[in-house]
């Protein structure tokens, strides 16, 4: 089992939610983040002044998947949230040892 973090663009949501949900996905947990990576932050201007945005606002999407899921949720993930430009984001991929579903006692694979 793996979790799969992705940080994307925050327009780009509903695009991805419906590309892995097409690929299978049951689960999916959002989270409004900021953050700045190559693209550094952006300038603004507000009433005349300029103003350096350094940390740009992002979504962050987890979703814990068999390993079996995993190559089409990335793929589905990459597809859905690229745009070409710098900022599109990153996926990043970490192990689960265990899940647990509280509301049965479900482990691991079917508590996915």
């Amino acid at each position: 089992m793996k979790l799969v973090t992705a940080i994307i663009k925050p327009f780009k949501l509903d695009e991805v939610r419906k590309a892995v949900s097409d690929v299978g996905v049951h689960g999916v947990t959002v989270s409004e983040v900021r953050g700045f990576g190559r693209q550094r932050g952006h300038t603004e201007i507000y009433r005349g002044a300029e103003y350096v945005i350094e940390f740009v606002p992002k979504t962050k999407i987890e979703i814990a998947v068999d390993n079996a899921l995993l190559d089409p949720v990335i793929e589905a993930i990459v597809k859905s949230a690229r745009t070409g430009k710098v900022g599109d984001g990153k996926i990043f991929v970490f192990d689960l040892t265990q899940v647990v579903r509280i509301r049965t006692g479900e482990r691991d694979a079917s508590a996915i």
